[in-house]
């Protein structure tokens, strides 16, 4: 039976460009000169610049080994010289207004055009506004997105001459300097009207056909874009084309045009369809492209198959809850031999439940079957004081619903958990992050929740009615990120109340706290607070998941063991963009040495499905090759696995990416090895991963825009020897691998081996 599902889409390139962006783009990447310190001669097109240093845009001063800048905040000028041809003005479609794009500057600028000053912190300058624009003093303007336009006849424009922009920066702290990596020059044209949205209306696929939505918007108020849209798929592998079409269209002045195509093609393999809009008598086309969605995973099998880590940690005497994860048919019927006392088992739904009181180690037999089969796994469970042995998977609202969390939305989310089957995988968590906290405590200091959540306990005794475990958000500071009520001077009656709603998760969010402790190179203060935190949560009678998020300061993943948190977070928050993916994923490799059962780096939340930051939702940015990326890295790294998306429109391609039992048991290896990172060349990086099976996993990534054909000795890597080689995204062995691997590459993707010597 056919089965239609909705298949997220996600875009490698957003601008709407060409591939060549045309005759009216200046690019001015290279060519900028920067000088420490502040003199008005600086803006000055005559001053002699020449003993100037040079400098790339895109990354601030202090990472680009300038020594006087190392270390510097402070004012600093970048200057460059360009030549501005009368040809980008002639073949632009309008030809009326230029635009100096900057991008970001972190953090306050003033820019001038040949010694005239032009605008600051992105606000044009005329004689109106001049004295009131702050310059220095403004503490948004490291996030404001440069973008200067000016009549194309303005006196200070030099056309068909060479031109200089001098650009007077003040950083008040941190990284500081130009931080996007193209600045251009370019006639305000079509692409700053006409948009070509790919991204809103996802894939719907039913076999292998496709079908899709595009939406254009015409913002200019008296001219029709008309001309010739042309829809091509093709395989990223060999560039055979898949599907081609092509179709006159017209987008009216101020308005809106749709246009769905279809077309059949496998869905198995990486291909990408490209959007090209020629409209007539412009010099070149709106493009876009995007990788099409793919399934590598095979099909789970009817027959039961018991997933999920081999180990589970308790303390003696306290609440013990675990789902079996088990895929296959259903109905299932569940039994476990060797039990210890104080365990029992619900047979129909598989859930283990009790406490036991004596520490030790007890190996049990976990066994399911249906009409079909049966599975056994032997699984151990460690009572004694480590708890989450392996990294926690679950789902946190913030990715998704943000702020406008509610209890409706999480009751939701987690009967999505089950009826999707993720819980068959071993997802457990359902942890609510800021926004449920009341507006005042009670007389004795009690934490409320809000009318958003009228009954925590109700809500608990929900979540674990389905087998799954309940988490919760705080701050160590007085107020939260959203401004609700932190637990500081609070401590020990918050985990209290937290354990009487019988709570298993605590995230921990640093926010106000910075108000108390300003300095964050001083380690004991940054300790402070959470060793606070631990003391209470040890004063209950429940194991509550210690969750730090302090977003890496102080180097916390070398001490977050020691204050006794299970998981630290080591980067800021992740979006969902590949930049976002690349600079936090694979910056975790000064990491690797302290992760281990039980203790856990924490790069973020993942960013797969429909994801928002509430309460608008949007499919991934990611395209369908980077999501195979983030899975595999961060089961490489044995990082916690914790969704944000909305599990409720979850379709098959996104379930597939979180199903692979291959693919989760590395991160699920009771070993808990965060993969080293052993090779980086050409765009490509190697990252390997010791197993508890003397086996060892290996991720190839392919950092460029392009595919990649690869050929890697072994010993590269640091492997002798002959192998069995398992490609666990497919779940199938390739030939013997003796001295070398030969590979292809997607953009920006991976392939994920597991290598076990013969």
């Amino acid at each position: 039976m056919k089965k239609q599902f909705l298949l997220l889409l996600a875009v490698i390139i957003t601008a709407c460009s060409s591939p060549d962006p045309g005759s009216d783009i200046i690019s001015l990447k290279e060519g900028w000169k920067i000088q420490k310190g502040d003199n008005p001669e600086y803006a000055d097109p005559q001053y002699n610049d020449t003993k100037w240093t040079v400098i790339e845009p895109g990354r601030p001063w202090e990472t680009q080994n300038i020594n006087s800048l190392v270390e510097y905040d402070g004012y600093a000028w970048y200057r460059i010289t360009f030549f501005l041809p009368e040809d980008i003005r002639k073949n632009s479609y309008f030809g009326e207004e230029l635009q100096i794009t900057l991008g970001k500057i972190d953090d306050t600028e003033q820019t001038y055009l040949n010694g005239e000053l032009l605008g600051i912190n992105n606000t044009l300058i005329d004689e109106a506004n001049r004295d009131s624009i702050i310059f220095e003093g403004d503490p948004k303007a490291y996030s404001y997105f440069r973008n200067y336009i000016l009549p194309a006849n303005d006196e200070r424009i030099k056309w068909g001459e060479k031109n200089v922009i001098a650009i007077r920066v003040h950083d008040h702290g941190g990284g500081g300097g130009m931080v996007s990596p193209s600045p251009t020059i370019s006639m305000v044209d079509i692409k700053e009207y006409l948009s070509m949205d790919v991204e809103s209306d996802p894939f719907e696929i039913m076999g292998a056909h496709y079908t899709k939505n595009i939406r254009f918007k015409n913002d200019h108020e008296k001219q029709d874009f008309a001309g010739l849209l042309t829809i091509k798929a093709s395989r990223y592998t060999d560039g055979k084309v898949l599907y081609e079409t092509s179709e006159r269209i017209m987008v009216k002045a101020n308005g809106r045009y749709e246009h769905l195509f279809s077309f059949s093609s496998p869905n198995s393999e990486s291909f990408k369809i490209e959007y090209i809009f020629t409209i007539d008598e412009a010099d070149y086309p709106v493009y876009k492209f995007q990788g099409a969605p793919y399934i590598l995973t095979p099909p789970a099998p009817e027959e039961p198959r018991i997933n999920g880590a081999d180990v589970f940690g308790v303390r003696p005497g306290h609440p013990l809850l675990y789902t079996i994860p088990v895929s296959g048919n259903r109905p299932m019927t569940f039994a476990v031999e060797g039990l210890p006392d104080g365990i029992t088992l619900d047979s129909i739904n598989g859930f283990l439940r009790g406490s036991v009181k004596q520490e030790g180690d007890y190996t049990v037999t976990l066994i399911a079957s249906n009409n079909l089969g049966e599975d056994k796994k032997s699984f151990t469970i460690k009572v004694g004081d480590a708890i989450q042995l392996t990294p926690p998977m679950g789902w946190n609202s913030w990715n998704c619903w943000g702020l406008s969390v509610s209890d409706e939305k999480v009751r939701s989310s987690a009967k999505a958990m089950v009826e999707s089957g993720l819980v068959n995988y071993g997802w457990s968590f359902m942890n609510i992050d800021d926004g449920w906290e009341a507006e005042k405590r009670t007389g004795s200091g009690e934490l409320l929740s809000n009318d958003k959540f009228p009954d925590m306990n109700a809500l608990s005794d929900y979540i674990h009615g389905l087998g799954l475990k309940l988490g919760i958000y705080s701050s160590p500071g007085p107020l939260t990120c959203g401004g609700y009520l932190g637990s500081y001077q609070h401590e020990l009656k918050d985990a209290r109340t937290w354990a009487r709603w019988e709570i298993d998760y605590l995230k921990h969010d640093w926010c106000s706290y910075r108000l108390i402790c300003p300095d964050h190179d001083d380690i004991e203060e940054l300790q402070k607070p959470y060793r606070i935190m631990r003391a209470s949560l040890d004063k209950t009678d429940r194991d509550i998941v210690y969750s730090l998020c302090q977003y890496g300061m102080g180097n916390v993943s070398e001490w977050g063991a020691d204050i006794g948190a299970n998981l630290w977070r080591t980067t800021g928050d992740i979006v969902d963009t590949w930049e976002s993916l690349l600079t936090i994923g694979f910056g975790q490799y000064e990491n690797t040495s302290h992760n281990k059962p039980g203790q856990f780096n924490d790069p973020d939340m993942m960013i797969l499905g429909w994801v928002g930051w509430g309460p608008n939702l949007h499919p991934t940015r990611l395209t369908a090759d980077e999501q195979y990326t983030h899975v595999s890295l961060w089961c490489l790294l044995s990082a916690p696995l914790l969704l944000g998306n909305d599990l409720s429109k979850m379709d098959d391609f996104t379930i597939s990416l979180l199903t692979n039992h291959e693919i989760l048991a590395l991160n699920q290896d009771p070993l808990c090895k965060q993969a080293d990172r052993v090779y980086v060349k050409d765009d490509i990086q190697i990252w390997t991963k010791e197993l508890s099976d003397g086996s060892l996993a290996v991720g190839f990534f392919n950092m460029d825009n392009e595919v990649r054909a690869i050929q890697i000795a072994l010993e590269a890597i640091g492997l002798g020897g002959e192998y069995l080689v398992r490609d666990l995204w497919r779940q199938s062995d390739i030939d013997e691998v003796k001295e070398e691997i030969e590979l292809r590459l997607m953009p920006h993707g991976v392939s994920l081996l597991k290598f076990t010597e013969l």
